[in-house]
């Protein structure tokens, strides 16, 4: 109980406050969003381009959510724009339940695509301005296992509540965003840093300074060709198995519950070594079992295949996705946090922009194992352009951004002793009382 104490007591009280509200927000939204395109595909009766080209433009208009969400996130502040974004997420799942049309879904795409970013762009630079650099690390690991026990719970139960019924699947998915919002809203406070909120009188500005940063923006060019390996698996990949090889909802909901597990089990324990590494070369680790498990999809013929994939996959993503956030945050100066975060919290909607779309022309062109075939070679590039990025850089030195020497590595026992009570817990059936809802 003193260690358990003491692990409360190393983070502040709206750092749990955001781990428990991602647990409700996840659960919920996880019941609906693995199966969405399928969803779409299923009610509309349209072509995989048609379906794919919808998850473009929730993407397209993300993208251009997260430039403005990025200042405004740092003149106004964190916790507004991170209301906002739940519960206006939330109450356009409840409406899409509903849709029937092409125009319907693209409506809601949009809102989605709009609001969607500016939780992330917030929750991270939130996190950055809670928690010192030397602590970042485990928090992101945290609160990563905090999402992935939502995942695991999400899926499993909504592919049981699709077969019967999508609407509940959909309800459960804006309850649980609105709930984490009404939490943040009632009992968060304010982080903007003083400095931040005086710092530019042109709101809408900065990005200038952002885009002549030497080494932010090649890791995100990187980053965003591995997260399109990613957005293949999580967007087309249940059409993929249904369509190919009819693997039914109810079963194939057990995949993203997989991921979530792995992570849930795993996430600190690896933290705790990739962290006393030089960054660039985990993320270099990372991309190349990214590249491997999108490219091994195109193997699978069954439930089985598809499952091995997506736990390689998940292997590159226990090393890849801390070590990605805590480098962007290291890399952000106080000021400008809101403008790194929402550029780095781009890689995926760009990715999910580019890759599902061009999945699927090349599925109804070429065939649909084609559409694992250019993940793998996008997440090729990833891996060499990491490389490239680690040897331009200084391999090893205290200094890289991003690195946790073992100085800083206190709180590990801390660390394990809540991953210990947690999987306890997932392991004999019971509900853990503790991110990005949608996948990060």
């Amino acid at each position: 109980m003193n260690r358990l104490r003491n692990l409360a007591s190393r983070y502040p009280q709206q750092f749990w406050l955001m781990f428990c509200g991602m647990l409700i927000s996840t659960v919920g939204a996880s019941m609906i969003w693995p199966f969405l395109m399928l969803y779409v595909s299923e009610k509309l009766q349209a072509p995989l381009t048609t379906v794919a080209a919808l998850a473009t433009l929730n993407a397209t208009v993300g993208v251009l959510s997260s430039f403005i969400g990025g200042p405004i996130t740092d003149k106004v502040g964190r916790r507004g724009v991170m209301v906002f974004s739940l519960i206006a997420n939330g109450s356009a799942y409840a409406v899409m339940s509903q849709a029937n049309s092409l125009p319907a879904f693209a409506i809601l795409m949009s809102i989605t695509g709009a609001v969607n970013p500016l939780y992330r762009v917030g929750g991270d630079a939130m996190m950055a301005d809670l928690i010192p650099p030397e602590k970042r690390p485990d928090a992101y690991a945290l609160l990563r296992l905090s999402n992935n026990v939502g995942v695991a719970i999400g899926p499993a139960v909504g592919g049981v509540l699709a077969t019967a019924s999508y609407s509940i699947a959909f309800y459960c998915a804006a309850a649980g965003l609105i709930t984490y919002g009404l939490l943040l809203a009632l009992f968060a406070h304010e982080t903007l840093p003083a400095v931040a909120a005086h710092s530019r009188a042109d709101a809408f500005g900065g990005y200038d300074q952002v885009a002549r940063d030497r080494r932010f923006m090649p890791f995100i060019g990187a980053m965003t060709l591995t997260q399109m390996c990613a957005t293949l698996m999580w967007i087309l990949m249940a059409v993929y198995a249904k369509k190919n090889y009819q693997v039914p909802e109810n079963l194939y909901g057990l995949i993203p519950t997989t991921n979530a597990l792995m992570v849930v089990f795993f996430q600190v324990a690896v933290t705790q070594v990739t962290k006393r590494q030089p960054p660039l070369k985990m993320l270099t680790v990372g991309a190349l079992f990214y590249a491997v498990g999108v490219g091994s999809v195109s193997l699978a013929s069954g439930f089985r295949g598809f499952w091995i994939s997506m736990v390689v996959m998940t292997m590159g993503e226990l090393i890849l996705m801390p070590t990605s956030s805590t480098y962007a945050a290291s890399l952000a100066p106080a000021d400008m946090r809101g403008r790194y975060m929402s550029l780095y919290g781009l890689t995926w909607p760009v990715a999910a922009g580019i890759a599902p779309v061009m999945g699927g022309f090349m599925s109804d062109t070429f065939g649909p194992p084609t559409i694992w075939y250019g993940g793998f070679v996008a997440g090729l590039l990833s891996t060499v352009w990491f490389v490239m990025l680690h040897r331009r850089g200084r391999p090893g030195g205290d200094g890289e951004p991003g690195r946790v020497t073992a100085d800083h590595a206190g709180g590990y026992l801390d660390t394990l002793l809540c991953f210990d009570i947690m999987t306890h817990r997932v392991a004999v059936g019971g509900r853990p009382q503790a991110a990005s809802f949608c996948g990060v």
